[in-house]
């Protein structure tokens, strides 16, 4: 009785083609043909071994179940992309809160901002600079409660004058339990609009100033 032929003898294209191709590549059909190819040419006085046999079926079971999860994954991936992208999308003419504390001040509008008081503050002092550290504007507050306070600043200087339309960064300070120290304090900023990138798996939101923070970034939208 001859030798049950060796799995290169009886498909030699495909077992060329799986040295050649990665264990994940190994699909639902090359595996059938070569467990059908095992039986038909098995010798029957040495019939495949029963564990052998089961060994391979899970196998199969094995890579098909790994394929199916591929594709499962990869139709979920798509479809949060194109929810984050719908989402972006919908956020443009908006205002959102960011962790950034720098504002846009536009034309004939005005800066906005929230300062965050951990405990209750006797006196609140905002501050205003421009992008080259200048201090622009102060503002003194009365007493405020623990939580969130927002504010707004016309454009106008200390000075009396209308300040150029541009990047500003809003700081404040709170007097607690009679000592100063610096609060956080968020700028609103404008969405203008939305960057996908080229893999579909990244959105990224366009600030008014050129600022680009992702949806994760976003603390509060307005």
């Amino acid at each position: 009785m001859e030798a049950t032929p060796s799995i290169s003898e009886l498909f030699p294209n495909t077992a060329t083609a799986s040295r050649t191709k990665s264990q994940g590549e190994l699909g639902q059909e090359d595996f059938m043909r070569l467990m059908v190819a095992q039986l038909q040419n098995q010798d029957p006085t040495k019939p495949m071994d029963n564990f052998e046999f089961l060994s391979q079926i899970a196998q199969f079971g094995t890579v098909d179940g790994i394929q199916g999860l591929q594709s499962g994954f990869s139709e979920l991936t798509s479809l949060m992309s194109s929810s984050q992208t719908l989402q972006a999308a919908g956020l443009v003419g908006h205002k959102v809160v960011t962790q950034s504390n720098l504002g846009v001040l536009a034309a004939d509008q005005t800066l906005d901002a929230t300062v965050t008081l951990p405990r209750n503050s006797s006196a609140v002092h905002l501050y205003i600079q421009d992008m080259s550290g200048r201090l622009v504007h102060t503002r003194t507050m009365g007493a405020a409660a623990a939580g969130e306070i927002n504010v707004q600043w016309d454009g106008m200087t200390d000075a009396g004058d209308p300040a150029p339309a541009g990047q500003y960064r809003v700081s404040a300070e709170a007097v607690i339990n009679g000592q100063a120290q610096g609060v956080p304090t968020y700028a609103h900023s404008l969405v203008e609009s939305v960057t996908v990138d080229q893999t579909g798996t990244g959105v990224k939101l366009n600030l008014a100033g050129g600022d680009k923070v992702s949806l994760a970034q976003v603390k509060r939208i307005l």
